[in-house]
Formats: C-alpha cells, structure tokens, sequence
C-alpha cells in the first residue's frame, strides 16, 4: 500500500536531501571469483556450479586474478587509493541464495578507497558540476538468484513455493560504496541518475563489465536522507534495493524525498529500514527493519592470502588506462561538430563508439550521426535489441552514402537497401542490383511520369503557372509513387518546371 506523499517542489523547499548510493558491478570475468565455473549468463538452472562455489566441505577457493586487476582498474579510474595489502572477510549471514552461509567479501580493509567521480548536470543557472566522494569499492561475490513462484507478486509472502538457481552464486562483484552526497539540494535526483550513468560509462569503457542493468549487471541501492538545514546532523536514512535502470535511480530518489518529507511534516519518524522499488507504480513498499545494527560477524577468511597489490603492478595498470569518457566525448564532439546536447543524444542512443568506428572507416560524422542515432536507433527500438548488435557494418553505411552522394540512391531507396542488409541479403550493391532500387537517372521516363501527373490533375499546371510553386509538390509525389520511389525529386521539379515554362 502506497504512504503519503508531499509534492516534490515543496519537500525540498523545507528539507535538505543526502544522497548515498551503492552500486553492485558484475565483473565480466570467464569465471567466478574462487573457482573456475564458468559466468556465462542465462545458462540453466544449477548447471554452472561446483563444490567451491556450492560451499561443500573440505571445496577450498583460489583467487580469481583478473577479478582483482579489474578492481584495481575501477578504484584507479574513480581517483582512489589503492591498498598496499588487504584481505577478504566472511561475511556470515543465513539465506538460501547463500550455499555457504557467509559471502566472501572485504569488511575493513577494501582494495580501493578515498575517490570520487564529478557529473555534469542542467541546472537553472547553467551546466553545473557536482563532485561525488566515493568511501570504497570492494570486492566480493555475487549470491544465487531466489525465484518465488505463485501469488501475485512474484515475492515470496504468498508464494506457493521457491526455487533457487546457484549460477550466480561466486560470481565476481565490485560493490562502489560513496560517502554521503550533500549539496545536490533540489537536483538530488538528477545527481543520483548522472552518478551512475557516469558510473556505468566508465566501467563500460574499462571493458571490465557489460553493465547490462536489466540482466543484473550493474545495480544500485538508493540510500536517502532529509535533515532541516545543510547545517543539520544526518537525518534516518531509507535504502531502497536493487533499483535497475538509470530511469528508476531517479524515480526512487523523487520518490522517497516526497515520502519522507510528508511522514517528517507529519510529526512521524524515518524507520531505517531496506525498501522495494516497484518499477510499474513508481513507489517503494517497506522491506527488512535495520533499526538495530546487523551484527555479520565478520572474520578474515581464512582460506584466502591477503592481497598486496605491487606498486609496479598498479602503476602499470594506471598507464593502461583508455580516455575518461567524458573527457573522450568532448573530443569527438569537437571533432565531429556537434554540441554538447547533440552529443547527449549520441550517448544516450548508445552509438558513441558506433559513430566513431564508422567514421573511421570513412563515413562522414553527419552521415554516421543520421542512421544510428535515426533509423538504425529506431529499428533496434522495435527489435527490442541494442543497437550494436544490429548486423550492419561501417562499410556497409560507406557504401550506401557513396551511392547517395553519386546520386544513385536517394533517402528512401537508401532505408531499403538498409532493410535488406538486416535481413541478410548480402553486401549494398547486391541488394541494390537484386531489389532493383537504383534511383532513375533517364529524364525519359521521368517527364512521361510528370506528364501523366499534369493529365490527371490538368489545374495544378495552371496554379503553379499562377506563382504558386508549392503546388509541384502534389506533381512531384504522383512522380515519386509512379517511380516506387526511384526518380529524384530535385530532378523531377527541376524538369517539372522546365515543362511548364516556370523559373523558380
């Protein structure tokens, strides 16, 4: 049942909003974190289990290397310190999605600490920079995936029964923890949505996750508070879970300020506690109270050599570093001369490193620009997919705007040999020949097809003979249907006009 809420404008104009937010990185390693099973996603239920990662007695776990020169990776290019020595902690908790009953993870002693990330937002005065401190990023494994089945929720208070599927179980996860994020006043949402945006951006640019959200990649928890001035103590904070998209970062955080702004007025208290995001309503429903401090009884694991991460070793890995993506797109966007808005649009379409490919392949920036963020953007929409994995390559498009720019294709003709490149029918001029779409270049047929337009309508030659020159564009459609598309229409009004005596 949702709680009472209070308009956003006014929450923020008695409260002041703190932000922290944990994000969860799957890290796109072969296999998990302690043992050699594979992380392949989507595999069947409990077919990608061992004894190490299924926690049977004696299964004893070995390291995952590049598990930890990822994390290294993303504490460097969050501008952390990167520990001279730490170790992994058992983290003991029961719950079914956890075989061994504790999760291995780092408690006090996290291989990356003291960051930051800065974001850029629209405000009322302008693009505006905020700094985000990040505490630590650590690393840990993943637990399975509990499924409810039954009821009307899909969460296990009126289940029938559950199921749990152990394939996740080990997998390699960073958890970014920030400290609290002050300052944001009434553009906490907007901060919280380009924080992990930014985020995702880098770890995407890093190569060390897919950072897939829907599927779980990459996921964040909302930890909200409101105090009464800057100058107040820490309000009680709500930590809503496992939010999914960047669309629902910002959401939940609107959300919960207006929910604790309408319980804060109302004289109630803050319970801490988890909460859910439900992403059809909008809302977040109470989880598990956290009034008390959860005592997890953490130990250093026992079974695991603690880490002491070579200065060499980090320095070498800093030099390997690719560009900061921020700093990348402003470089392509002066190079491609676009602004930075356009360039939003290019990002947030998914087709930076799409547009940049092909225009290293040739295609102009503007041409590159046009199809992925226009009609290839528009069918993987309808598809459902993401936009680099449509089949279609930077040859493919330096082609077909080497046929526009001949004059052998025109727009239409040109979104039609696209569509026979997605449907695999071969390279564009096999298509172009076997579909029979290049433009007519022959005037002939041309002025007989304008002809017939002038018979069927003969008053449209007299009206644009009056001075009223918009009117070719009814002659110049018949022409075009008449063609399949296939004439020119520069051509076609350009002969139209010469037909009828009329200089433009």
């Amino acid at each position: 049942m949702s709680e009472p809420v209070m308009k956003y404008d006014e929450a923020i104009s008695k409260f002041d909003p703190v932000l922290g937010l944990e994000v969860h990185v799957e890290l796109g390693t072969q296999t998990k974190m302690f043992c050699g099973c594979s992380t392949e996603f989507g595999a069947q239920p409990n077919t990608q289990v061992c004894p190490v990662c299924l926690g049977l007695p004696g299964a004893l776990p070995a390291l995952n290397r590049i598990g930890v020169e990822s994390a290294i990776r993303i504490g460097l290019a969050l501008n952390c310190e990167i520990a001279e020595w730490c170790r992994f902690a058992r983290k003991n908790y029961f719950y079914p999605d956890m075989p061994k009953n504790f999760q291995t993870s780092q408690y006090d002693e996290p291989i990356a600490f003291e960051g930051y990330l800065d974001v850029d937002i629209d405000t009322d005065e302008g693009r505006k920079t905020f700094r985000v401190p990040i505490e630590r990023a650590h690393m840990e494994e993943d637990t399975g995936k509990n499924s409810h089945v039954g009821g009307a929720t899909g969460r296990i208070h009126g289940a029938d029964y559950s199921l749990v599927d152990y394939n996740r179980a080990g997998i390699p996860l960073i958890e970014i923890v920030t400290k609290p994020i002050e300052g944001t006043g009434k553009y906490a949402p907007e901060v919280a949505r380009a924080y992990v945006a930014a985020l995702r951006d880098i770890l995407r640019n890093l190569g060390v996750s897919d950072v897939k959200m829907e599927q779980g990649s990459l996921r964040c928890d909302v930890n909200l508070s409101l105090r009464a001035t800057p100058e107040s103590e820490l309000g009680t904070r709500s930590e809503t879970k496992n939010v999914n998209s960047l669309r629902s970062v910002e959401r939940a955080v609107r959300y919960e300020v207006t929910r604790h702004a309408a319980r804060l007025t109302a004289g109630e208290r803050i319970i801490q506690e988890t909460r859910h995001w439900h992403e059809d309503t909008g809302i977040s429903t109470s989880g598990r109270s956290k009034e008390q401090a959860e005592d997890y009884r953490y130990f250093p694991e026992p079974d695991l050599m603690p880490i002491a991460p070579s200065r060499e070793w980090v320095e070498e890995l800093r030099a390997s570093l690719p560009e900061n993506p921020a700093v990348r797109r402003a470089r392509l966007a002066q190079a491609w001369g676009i602004s930075e808005l356009e360039m939003t649009t290019v990002v947030n379409a998914g087709a930076v490193e799409l547009i940049e490919t092909a225009v290293a392949a040739g295609v102009e920036p503007a041409a590159a620009r046009k199809w992925w963020t226009g009609e290839l953007s528009r069918i993987a929409n309808e598809r459902e997919v993401e936009l680099d994995s449509l089949p279609v390559s930077p040859a493919d498009l330096g082609r077909i705007e080497e046929l526009i720019a001949s004059g052998s294709l025109n727009d239409k003709l040109a979104r039609q040999v696209l569509e026979g490149v997605l449907a695999g029918e071969g390279d564009v001029d096999s298509i172009v020949a076997k579909r029979g779409l290049g433009v007519v270049t022959d005037d002939g047929p041309l002025l007989e097809a304008i002809d017939a337009a002038l018979a069927a309508d003969p008053a449209v030659a007299e009206t644009i003979k009056s001075g009223k020159l918009a009117a070719a564009g009814s002659v110049v459609g018949a022409v075009m249907k008449a063609t399949r598309g296939q004439a020119d229409a520069a051509r076609v009004r350009e002969l139209l006009f010469e037909r009828l005596g009329v200089s433009e």
